[in-house]
C-alpha cells in the first residue's frame, strides 16, 4: 500500500511539474498577451453560444410555422377530396337517373305492340 501511495505522489508530483512547465513555455511564447488571448477567446465563446441559441429559436419558429403550414395543407386538401367525392357521385347519380333501362325499355315497347295490335 505504501508503495503504491508514494507512486501515486511521485505521478502527481511530475504532473504538476509538467503543468508548471506548460504554463512557464506558455508565458514565453504569448507572454502578457496571454489575459488579452484569454479575454478574445470568451468573448468569442459567448457569441458563438449567443448566435447558436438564435438559430435553435430560429429553427422552433420555422419548425412551428411549417406543422402549422402542414396542417392547413393537410385540411384543405381532405375538403377538396370530400368536394370531389360528392360531385363525382351526384354526376354517378345523374347517369344513373339518365340512362335508359334496357330491360324496361323493352317491355315498354312490348306492351305499345300489344296496344297498337290489339
Amino acid at each position: 500500500m505504501a508503495k503504491t501511495d508514494k507512486i501515486n505522489e511521485t505521478n502527481m508530483q511530475n504532473s504538476s511539474e509538467a503543468t508548471s512547465k506548460i504554463d512557464a513555455i506558455k508565458q514565453l511564447i504569448f507572454g502578457e498577451n496571454m489575459q488579452a488571448y484569454d479575454s478574445e477567446f470568451e468573448t468569442l465563446k459567448k457569441d458563438i453560444l449567443s448566435k447558436k441559441q438564435e438559430l435553435e429559436a430560429l429553427m422552433e419558429e420555422v419548425k412551428s410555422e411549417l406543422l402549422q403550414n402542414i396542417d392547413n395543407l393537410s385540411t384543405d386538401i381532405n375538403i377538396r377530396i370530400t368536394e370531389l367525392e360528392n360531385s363525382f357521385e351526384d354526376k354517378a347519380d345523374a347517369l344513373n337517373q339518365s340512362k335508359v333501362d334496357r330491360k324496361l325499355l323493352g317491355e315498354l315497347f312490348t306492351k305499345l305492340g300489344e296496344k297498337i295490335s290489339q
